[in-house]
């Protein structure tokens, strides 16, 4: 199994189709278990924290993942907690390279 978190994102030029169901389920086993593909759209997946700082300092550091990789997730900070939503906007759908940033933010 790759492993997709040492990948790199490679940036989208449009006109490339969105991930296939196929293709989702393939990729989606090698990202953590509690993300899902919420409609066929996006990734999803919401971490838990004893406080606001600590889901701050998550939300810092994915953010700075999101930079070194020029590919952006959505973030939803609250007290304790953090969801983040992956797509790949120019398609309006998914992509390998979302799966790679889902990985990556694993590792943190």
């Amino acid at each position: 199994m790759t492993d997709f978190a040492s990948k790199n994102c490679v940036p989208c030029e449009g006109g490339t189709p969105p991930l296939s169901e196929a293709e989702r389920t393939e990729l989606i086993s090698h990202i953590h278990d509690e993300w899902s593909v919420v409609d066929g759209h996006h990734l999803e997946r919401e971490w838990s924290f004893p406080d606001f700082v600590s889901a701050l300092v998550f939300t810092n550091s994915a953010g700075t993942i999101c930079e070194e990789q020029g590919h952006h997730a959505d973030f939803e900070l609250g007290w304790g907690r953090v969801k983040a939503k992956i797509w790949t906007h120019k398609i309006n759908g998914l992509t390998e390279s979302d799966f790679v940033l889902a990985a990556k933010f694993d590792r943190k």
